[in-house]
């Protein structure tokens, strides 16, 4: 009986194994690896859940577990790529971030030392919004606000984008740092808004009571087949847009 409780927490230390592995790899540079084990967080934060709900063994043990396990998968990972990609943008050595300089010809030149901290907001944004959640009676059966699994599939997308989609202008415009100030700032909102989205949980698998979610997972697999990588930043996008239009009554609203 106590093994049959602690499956769901062993796979959720499992999704917390992936996000530290993948702050390790996004440390060094290594950013498609940091995706790539962010992912399979992911998959994990997914199956812990599923696991704890067929053996009914939910505990507050593994909620608060499950938001610590994010914390680092979904909330410190993204805030250190975005930090990363923000000094590629301003071509800035690892070494000289956070070494102030001013130089008389241009004084500005000496803050953007710092500019690459503006992506450790998005950490701060996924702490705020996991604190939220954990005590918000009404996210039981949907989210208010990008849950932080979806917004670091956003922005690590953003790398393997740059590494395998082989057209030159979306390097262009994913390494402008005004995009890259934009697309923290978004984020940062868009974890905290109070906008209810629909969550991919099946209570029964019928057609009448789940046809936002049967569509939105057929126009993702057209979009993955479609645009590859490209198709993360979109199904983000659809995933959000789709709640809004359809509204289903199982979707929180503001109140």
């Amino acid at each position: 009986m106590w093994l049959k409780k602690q499956i769901p927490n062993i796979i959720t230390l499992l999704n917390l194994l992936c996000g530290c592995i993948a702050t390790i790899f996004a440390v060094k540079g290594a950013l498609e690896l940091a995706a790539l084990f962010v992912i399979f967080g992911i998959g994990f934060d997914f199956f812990d859940g599923f696991a704890a709900r067929i053996l009914k063994v939910q505990s507050e043990l593994g909620l608060q577990l499950d938001s610590l396990a994010d914390m680092v998968t979904s909330g410190l990972v993204p805030g250190v790529v975005m930090f990363q990609l923000l000094a590629r943008a301003y071509n800035l050595p690892l070494d000289n971030v956070l070494t102030y300089q001013v130089y008389d010809e241009d004084f500005i030149t000496g803050y953007n030392e710092f500019i690459p901290l503006i992506g450790l907001l998005i950490t701060l944004a996924s702490a705020y919004r996991l604190a939220k959640f954990n005590i918000d009676t009404r996210q039981t059966t949907s989210f208010i606000g990008l849950p932080t699994p979806a917004n670091a599939l956003l922005i690590l997308s953003l790398p393997l984008i740059i590494r395998y989609q082989t057209h030159p202008w979306m390097s262009d415009v994913i390494l402008n740092q005004w995009f890259l100030i934009g697309l923290t700032m978004v984020s940062c909102y868009l974890l905290n808004a109070e906008i209810g989205l629909f969550a991919l949980k099946f209570k029964t698998w019928g057609f009448a009571e789940n046809k936002v979610r049967y569509i939105f997972l057929l126009l993702t697999i057209v979009l993955f087949v479609l645009l590859q990588f490209m198709a993360i930043p979109c199904v983000i996008l659809l995933y959000v847009l789709m709640s809004l239009i359809f509204k289903e009554k199982d979707v929180a609203q503001n109140n």
